[in-house]
C-alpha cells in the first residue's frame, strides 16, 4: 500500500475517534467540559478537539490526492476508497449535527440520498470494470461540506458576533453542490447506466 492510500486509511481511522470525542457521555461520568467565551458566543473544548481532529482528517484528503498525483501513485484502490473516506467523514458529522438539532435534517437527508445514488452508479460501473474518479463538482461539494462542518463546530464564529448566519448558508450551499455534483455524475454515466436497463 502506497503512502497516499495509507493516508486515506488513516482518515477513516480518525472517524470513530471523532465520534467518541463528540458523543462520549461526559455528564454520566461527571466530566465538566470547559469552554471559552467570545463576547456572547461560547465554544466548548469538545468542539475544539473535534475541530482539530476533523481538520487533520480533511488535510489528509488534500495530501493524499497531492501525493498520488505528484508521485504518479494513482491506483484503482485509491480512486475507490478516497470518496468513501470523504463521505464517511462528512456524513458522520452531519448526522451527529442533525441529531443534535444543529443543522436541518432535510439538508443531511439530501446529501445522504445523493451519496446513495452515486454509490449505486459506482457499483454499476464497477461491474463493467470501470472506476470513475470524483469530478470537479464533487471536489467542490466535499470542500463546501468541510467548510460548513468547520463553521458549525466553531458555532458560526466569527460571523455569529455580527449576527450573520454563514454556517447555515454554508450547509445549504453544500447541499446544493451535493445535488449538482450527483446529477453531473449520473449524467456522465448515463451511457453505461442505460446498458443495464
Amino acid at each position: 500500500m502506497n503512502l497516499s492510500n495509507k493516508l486515506t486509511v488513516f482518515r477513516i481511522i480518525l472517524i470513530p475517534i471523532i465520534v467518541l470525542v463528540e458523543l462520549f457521555p461526559y455528564a454520566y461520568f461527571n466530566i465538566s467540559i470547559p469552554y471559552i467565551s467570545i463576547d456572547f458566543v461560547t465554544l466548548s473544548y469538545k468542539n475544539i478537539a473535534v475541530l482539530v481532529l476533523f481538520t487533520v482528517a480533511s488535510f489528509t484528503d488534500f495530501l493524499d490526492g497531492y501525493i498520488a498525483r505528484s508521485r504518479n501513485q494513482i491506483t484503482v484502490f485509491g480512486k475507490f476508497l478516497d470518496p468513501i473516506a470523504d463521505k464517511l467523514l462528512v456524513n458522520t458529522l452531519f448526522i451527529i449535527f442533525a441529531v443534535q438539532g444543529v443543522v436541518p435534517v432535510v439538508a443531511v437527508l439530501i446529501m445522504i440520498w445523493r451519496d446513495t445514488v452515486v454509490d449505486a452508479v459506482r457499483m454499476l460501473l464497477s461491474q463493467k470494470g470501470l472506476v470513475m474518479a470524483a469530478g470537479y463538482l464533487g471536489k467542490v461539494k466535499t470542500a463546501a461540506q468541510m467548510i460548513a462542518i468547520i463553521l458549525v463546530l466553531l458555532n458560526n464564529l466569527p460571523f455569529e458576533l455580527y449576527n450573520i448566519p454563514v454556517s447555515s448558508i454554508a450547509v445549504w450551499f453544500a447541499t446544493l453542490m451535493s445535488l449538482l455534483s450527483g446529477a453531473s455524475y449520473v449524467i456522465q454515466s448515463r451511457a453505461y447506466i442505460s446498458e443495464t436497463i
